[in-house]
């Protein structure tokens, strides 16, 4: 009698544990809301923020919109180290944390173990037409909107297939007319600005 009942308390709290998680997962399936004074920034639209940056270039600027406490965030950065691995050469790189907690250059520096340059500006997020994290934000040399959308349709960026933020570098240096984004890449998934809260 006494083994049933702890089989059965064992059986209750890993379906208990197995309901959070899904239900974790399914949340985090779901579209970011829009915000309700929401102004959307089209691609090819002109995105002026040359003078909110550290840096001045003649290269394409990619920005990397993110929360620290986002847990989407957290799981994109070794994605997004990747890419500036990859694309450092070609692309001026930078991070803009959207959070309400204070973090310095140094701390956001170290998650990433990189050192390029941090933007503590969320009048980029407006400018770029972000409302969650994380995002990913490539300007051209024309100072133009390229793309801005997800990295990966799978929130742990683990689906080659669906690397949105790299198949956009490879079309902007490749001139890739065949690529096509679908929802999953141009609808914001993941953490509501400024706080780190989907629904």
């Amino acid at each position: 009698m006494r083994k049933a009942a702890v089989f059965t308390w064992l059986l209750v709290l890993l379906a208990t544990i197995a309901v959070l998680f899904w239900r974790n997962e399914w949340i985090y399936s779901l579209p970011t809301p829009v915000p309700a004074n929401y102004k959307a920034i089209e691609p090819g639209a002109t995105i002026n923020v040359a003078h909110l940056l550290p840096f001045k270039t003649q290269r394409p600027v990619f920005l990397h919109f993110f929360n620290p406490d986002c847990p989407c965030s957290r799981f994109n950065i070794p994605h997004f180290i990747s890419l500036v691995k990859q694309y450092g050469d070609q692309v001026s790189f930078a991070i803009v944390p959207v959070t309400t907690k204070k973090f310095t250059t140094a701390d956001i520096q170290k998650k990433f173990n990189l050192n390029i340059p941090v933007v503590f500006d969320a009048t980029l997020a407006t400018a770029c037409g972000v409302y969650s994290t994380p995002q990913a934000v490539i300007i051209d040399t024309n100072q133009t909107l390229f793309y801005r959308g997800n990295y990966n349709q799978s929130r742990y960026c683990a689906n080659p297939k669906t690397e949105y933020a790299r198949q956009a570098l490879d079309k902007l240096f490749h001139n890739n007319a065949a690529i096509v984004f679908d929802q999953f890449a141009l609808k914001a998934y993941g953490c509501q600005l400024p706080k780190c809260t989907q629904r």
